[in-house]
């Protein structure tokens, strides 16, 4: 196989492994580097002697995800104020709600073993026995894994309470309420339990804490209205924020930031925000859009 045909073989490849990575590592940049990395070695490699390029490829970038996470995990105790995993902005037609921006911030609560585990099966299919082959484990042990990883993550999956349209509905009234000081309206749009988590990194303003229940949520919204007036928010676009209805907006002049509402019931029981701009550069123009 020479290498156009190998870049042919790993292009329709491609797509499903930047998401497996990004679904492991929470970070579009570190999936799209292990990425790459996969297929340097898919160039080294005996190709001739694979027989599923798509297995041994999702082995590759799994095991390289696996590594990263050791080092990942240092890095996160170390991380000032809430994380968030980097946003991915999608429209209605090509959101995807397999591994909600919930679900993401419960699979940072377990092992990367069992979170390769969980992904691999439970998301993309891929069967225990390949799973086993790749994290050098029995398939029985795969399972366990799995399951281990299921119990923990079971409140955090999709549940899908409102439409997307109803959801874009709800991001849009938040917008407006939000912005504008309008008190009363929020308090219509939010749970009494609403939690809010806002990802600055240390790099631009943002609560060191999570804000949690309305009555906290309603006095951190209303200590922002001040500065809204002073500098009216840009919205660029609503979309759907790694599978959740939310808008991406320009603060202050000058700060990117995504915005995504959890919902149900028709209420908002949490609301997340990146402004971390280590986490906003690959959104780039694709923002605006």
């Amino acid at each position: 196989m020479t290498g156009q045909d190998a870049v042919a073989t790993f292009a329709p490849l491609r797509p499903r492994l930047v998401r497996i990575a990004y679904r492991m590592l929470g970070s579009v940049a570190d999936a799209e580097d292990v990425v790459q990395e996969a297929f340097l070695r898919w160039l080294d490699v005996d190709r001739a002697a694979v027989k599923e390029p798509g297995a041994f490829l999702r082995q590759v970038v799994t095991r390289l995800c696996l590594d990263h996470l050791k080092s990942a995990r240092v890095r996160r105790e170390t991380y000032v104020g809430p994380w968030l995993p980097e946003p991915v902005v999608e429209s209605t037609e090509d959101a995807v709600e397999d591994v909600t921006l919930p679900l993401m911030l419960a699979l940072e609560r377990l092992s990367p073993l069992e979170r390769a585990a969980f992904l691999l099966h439970d998301v993309f299919g891929v069967p225990f026995e390949e799973i086993a082959e790749t994290v050098g484990r029995e398939p029985a042990a795969c399972r366990q894994l799995a399951s281990r990883a299921r119990s923990h993550v079971r409140a955090a999956r999709p549940r899908y309470d409102v439409s997307k349209e109803q959801g874009l509905a709800i991001a849009s009234a938040f917008f407006a309420a939000s912005r504008s000081g309008d008190m009363v309206a929020l308090r219509q749009l939010l749970a009494d339990d609403v939690a809010v988590y806002a990802d600055g990194g240390g790099k631009t303003t943002a609560p060191r804490h999570p804000v949690i229940g309305i009555a906290e949520a309603l006095r951190l919204h209303a200590s922002l209205t001040t500065i809204y007036a002073a500098t009216m928010s840009h919205l660029l676009r609503y979309g759907f924020v790694n599978g959740l209805p939310g808008f991406v907006s320009i603060e202050q002049g000058d700060t990117l930031q995504t915005t995504a509402l959890a919902i149900a019931d028709g209420r908002i029981t949490a609301v997340y925000v990146t402004r971390n701009p280590d986490k906003l550069r690959h959104l780039g123009g694709h923002a605006l859009h």
